[in-house]
């Protein structure tokens, strides 16, 4: 089916208490498997890919954001589920106004190291570039933990005002959630949510879906939470059942790569990130709402 406008993905996760997962892809056998996952539990999805890995500087290959944008767009319209497209935390401008026409139908800027005002007035203008072409935009006040990075917890002052300033649609909050959490979960900070909600009509965001659990996490959607983004947990469920996976591999190549069959890695990988889905899907409450 034709991607979802987010709008219409938001407004019915807030109506009926659920959130919307956003299960990152960095592959064809990645995204494959977050849409197989979506189709099997019925399930409301957003697929994209990373931004911020995309454009990065140090990247030995230049990459081709009008490809990304056609297979994310094929997928979306592939699947029997309502779907949106996500260009995710990128803090380069002009390939978020790429993205713009890319074939996304939701991009987000994010610049933890730009100062407030800055990044408060590059938003406003990206969100009015996506506006124009009928694109959502995310953005983020606060950052969230990540390696050696502290973070800064979200004001609820600071992002009201950010939210009125910048139109954008959807805001990612820092309220106890941890970027790229490797190991355990931990709970959120629900009464600085609560605070963010009672001053920010737009529907929230939590990145770090990986390290929140599971009590947590539901009592942010009671508090008005409709999207949740999923990286780091596929990532890794991913490379341990690829690894395994040539261990016992075939000596003719085909078998290996690109038959389809029992020994090939692309589908052992494809599966992984089925199964990473599947066992995180149901905590959003979104299973069957598709």
């Amino acid at each position: 089916m034709p991607l979802e406008p987010i709008a219409d993905l938001m407004r019915a996760a807030q109506r009926g208490g659920y959130a919307v997962g956003y299960f990152e892809s960095w592959n064809l056998e990645s995204l494959q498997g977050v849409l197989d996952a979506a189709e099997q539990t019925r399930a409301p999805i957003i697929i994209g890919f990373n931004g911020e890995f995309l454009s990065r500087p140090g990247r030995l290959t230049g990459e081709r954001l009008a490809l990304y944008g056609a297979l994310g767009k094929a997928a979306a319209e592939s699947t029997t589920v309502p779907c949106g497209f996500i260009f995710n935390e990128c803090a380069q401008d002009n390939w978020i106004e790429q993205a713009i026409t890319a074939g996304f139908n939701l991009v987000m800027p994010a610049d933890a190291d730009a100062p407030h005002k800055e990044y408060a007035r590059r938003v406003a203008r990206l969100a009015q570039l996506a506006h124009g072409q009928g694109i959502a935009i995310e953005a983020e006040i606060g950052e969230l933990p990540c390696g050696n990075t502290a973070g800064c917890a979200t004001d609820p002052v600071m992002a009201a005002e950010f939210v009125e300033t910048t139109g954008i649609d959807l805001l990612a909050v820092s309220v106890g959630n941890v970027h790229i959490k490797l190991n355990g979960e931990q709970p959120l900070d629900l009464e600085r949510l609560a605070a963010i909600r009672k001053r920010v009509a737009v529907p929230l965001v939590l990145h770090g879906g990986t390290g929140i659990d599971a009590d947590a996490l539901r009592g942010a959607i009671q508090l008005g939470v409709t999207k949740v983004n999923y990286g780091t947990y596929l990532k890794q469920h991913y490379l341990r059942v690829v690894r395994q996976a040539f261990q016992g591999h075939q000596p003719n190549p085909h078998e290996l790569l690109g038959m389809g069959g029992a020994d090939d890695v692309m589908v052992a990988g494809r599966f992984a990130v089925r199964d990473a889905v599947l066992e995180r899907i149901e905590r959003l409450g979104c299973c069957g709402k598709g």
